[in-house]
Order: structure tokens, then sequence, then C-alpha cells
């Protein structure tokens, strides 16, 4: 019998978090063991902590019994990162959802790892504020979860990304003990960073229970344009010339055609879906500077070969731009062949030979790939369908993509983390240096390897 379920050490667990916070149930162990890729494994145990406090008991009582512990927030990654791979405790932070403070004079908020991105979004918008990091799946995914990742979105281009907008955090280890990084003042050089380190640590070395979060003013306006192109080269040269000619969106995002029938055929917007590349441009600030860059964009797209430009004359058709964006991967995975999702960048001069590239490997290969993503900070979403029989093949493909990804001087994960699934590669990308470094710290953070135990590093090639 696992340690687990040791009844003493149950009942604990539910003097700690009370019996409504504990699930035990075969449907929770289910419905908590897998995220948005096709990997899962059970837990053994639910627990909803919902204090600080809670959580340092639980971790200073997994670490002695040595129990795994894999932190959980909405189960919306694309790595793995919150499959409870060696069972164990699933510490879903989901019911740890205040916003504490807003501060509007600092520009700073105070919020637990349970608060849904969109939600914050939502409210400090109320307040004339803005938090730029918004992943395409802001509508559910949590802050905590955003933070373990080091999320991008698609803003990141002029905005930066979360670990831009941390400030700080409150975080528990291992072994139970609950430390506080970072500041609230915009500077401090005080010590080792340690907020950036836990930052996309995928929960491996520490559990934040609070963050500190860093706001700006909300933007006046904003301009969308929808751009179509016969050719994805097309598209990507004109990404490029856009941000040589010194505009800097606040989102340029690419689609190819691929995606934008999948989005059509669920969600029957009735954008263009005739040509082969899309471009989603959107602009903001003060009202005389969106209008002045979205014209000048307009003029440089339709230089660039575009087939068409359409700029969104309200606000009502701009969201209607965005919805056609936001639902790519629920359009992808309506699809109903089993996808592997890579997360992968290059520099933004390099985009239009990326894309050339797979246009050849889905040739070559004889695979469906749909891509879409961040054309202006060339992170690049790419998507490889295929029936559960050809997952073989499937993977052949992503180690060729990675290998033509770190020739073109690009990373093999953006904003996805790296998890379980992305583990194996790690090595093609981190030198063996680095990557004994990044061991030790783990080490030093968890001696006994209970916090999400298989993630990040690779166990076996």
């Amino acid at each position: 019998m696992p340690k687990i379920m040791d009844k003493k050490i149950v009942r604990r667990f539910e003097e700690i978090v009370g019996p409504e916070n504990l699930d035990m149930s075969p449907e929770g162990a289910v419905t908590h063991a897998y995220d948005a890729t096709r990997l899962h494994h059970r837990p053994d145990l639910i627990l909803y902590p919902r204090t600080t406090q809670n959580v340092s008991q639980i971790l200073a009582l997994c670490n002695r019994h040595e129990i795994p512990v894999c932190p959980r927030g909405a189960g919306s990654g694309f790595a793995g990162g919150s499959v409870p791979i060696r069972g164990g405790v699933a510490l879903v932070m989901t019911r740890m959802n205040e916003i504490r403070e807003i501060q509007t004079e600092d520009l700073l908020a105070v919020v637990q790892p349970g608060v849904v991105n969109g939600a914050f979004q939502g409210r400090v918008e109320e307040l004339g504020l803005f938090y730029p990091p918004d992943p395409g799946s802001m509508a559910f995914s949590t802050l905590g979860g955003n933070v373990a990742t080091g999320a991008g979105g698609l803003r990141s281009l002029k905005y930066g990304v979360t670990r831009d907008y941390v400030l700080g955090l409150e975080a528990v280890l291992a072994d139970g003990r609950i430390i506080k990084t970072g500041v609230r003042t915009l500077k401090s050089v005080v010590g080792y960073d340690l907020t950036r380190l836990l930052i996309g640590s995928e929960g491996t070395l520490a559990v934040v229970t609070e963050m500190t979060l860093k706001l700006i003013p909300k933007p006046e306006m904003r301009r969308a344009a929808f751009v179509t192109f016969r050719t994805a080269a097309d598209a990507g040269r004109t990404a490029s010339r856009i941000i040589a000619s010194r505009i800097i969106p606040s989102t340029l995002e690419f689609m190819d055609s691929a995606c934008m029938l999948a989005v059509e055929d669920h969600l029957h917007l009735n954008l263009a879906a005739r040509d082969h590349a899309y471009l989603l441009i959107e602009v903001d600030g003060s009202p005389e500077e969106t209008e002045r860059e979205i014209r000048k964009i307009e003029g440089l797209c339709r230089a660039c070969c575009a087939r068409e430009v359409q700029v969104a004359q309200d606000r009502k058709e701009r969201e209607r731009l965005w919805q056609a964006r936001r639902t790519i991967s629920q359009a992808i995975n309506r699809m109903g062949l089993q996808k592997v999702n890579e997360d992968i960048a290059v520099p933004r001069s390099r985009i239009p030979e990326i894309l050339a590239f797979l246009s050849r490997l889905a040739e070559t290969s004889n695979l469906k790939i749909l891509t879409f993503g961040h054309a202006g900070d060339g992170n690049l979403h790419v998507n490889i369908l295929v029936e559960p029989k050809d997952l073989p093949k499937a993977h052949d493909a992503v180690k060729e993509l990675f290998t033509e990804v770190l020739r073109l001087d690009g990373t093999l994960s953006a904003e996805h983390g790296i998890g379980l699934a992305k583990s194996p590669y790690l090595a093609m990308e981190v030198s063996p240096g680095s990557l004994e470094l990044m061991r030790q710290i783990k080490k030093t953070f968890d001696p006994k390897g209970i916090l999400n135990p298989g993630k990040i590093f690779a166990e076996t090639p």
C-alpha cells in the first residue's frame, strides 16, 4: 500500500485542510491526472489548500514521509508539468484565489496563485490599470500557473512576459519553510534574485502562495487589423518588415490556413479563410498614435504583397478578430486527431526561414502540421496532428524541428515550459555544465525530491 494511503497520514491531511478540501474519489483522481497534453497519471490524493499555512503543513508532512507533491492550477499547461507522474498528492491551488490588494498609487497588486488571469485583468482595467501578460488560455489559466511556467502571451512583443511583472513572491519550500522574495519597489539589488529563479521553475523548487505584481496604466485606445497573404513566407517577411520599420505593435500574430479553416469550422466568423497565411496585428496607445501606426502598418502590408487588409472599425469587430485567434487551440482539438504541440522561438529575422522549413517538413514527412503564434517575438506554436499509431513519426518530426530551431539560434520552449513532454530534449539546448548546475539547485531546494518529481530533468533518454 502506498505510504500516502496510510490512514494516519490521510487523517492528518484532513486535519490540515478540512474534509471538504480533500478528495480521494476515483473521479477526482481521473480529472487531476492530466493537463492539456495527452500525458496522464493519477494522483493518490487531491488536496485544496486555503492558506499558506495549509501549504506549509502539507509540504512538511510530505517531506517527512517522502510523498511526491504535484502543484497544480487550472491544468491548462501544454508540457505535462501538472501531471502527477509519481502519484502522491495533487496540490490544487485554485481555492487560494483572492485578489488581496490593488495599489493604484504604487501600481501593484497582491494576489494568490488561484486567481484566473482574465478575471484579474478585468478587475484592474476597471481601475484604469493594465496587466499585460495574456496567454492564449487567459480565460481559465491561473496566475500561479503563469508564474510556474514563466508564461508569455499575445502582447509580449511590446510589453514582455510574466517575469517582467513579478516584483516578489511568497513561497513554501519542500520542508514547509515559508520564504518571501523580492520587494514592492521597482528597483532592488539586495542579494540573489530568488524571485526570477522561482519564475518558470514549474513547481520543482517551491510552491508559490502569493505574488506581488507590477501594473501599468491602461492604454487609451486599441486598433486591430486582419491581413491575408498568398504564402506563409509573405506573412513572415511582412512581420519582420513591420518590426524593422520601428513600429512595435502590442500584438503581431501569425496563423496558417489550416488554423483559420479550423476556426471557421468551429465559430463561423465569416473571416477570409481562402488564403495560405494570416497576420492579426494590434497597436495601442493614444488615439493619435494608434491611428498613425495602424495606417502605416496597413501601407506596409499592402507593399509586402498582402491580398487583403481589414482594419477593425469598432470594438465589436476587433473582438471578433481576437475571438478567432484565441480559440485556435480549441478548434484544433475538435479535429479529432492526436496533437503534438510544440512551442518554439527563433530570432524575429529568421521567421521566414522556420516557416519555410515547416512547409518542407510537412511535405517530406507527410504529416498534418498547423502553425500559429506570436510572429512579433519569433514564438510559434507548431501542432502536429496524427492518428495514435503515427505518434513515433510525429516525434521524429519534432526532433527534426528542434534541430533546425537550434541551428537558427532559437529555443525549444518559449512559454510552455519543459515539464514531461520536453524533458527528453533539454540537453539539446542546455550545456552539460549548465544542466548539472540546475540539478544542484534543485537538490538544494528539495533534497528529497518530493516537489513535482520527474519534471524538467529527463531520468531516461
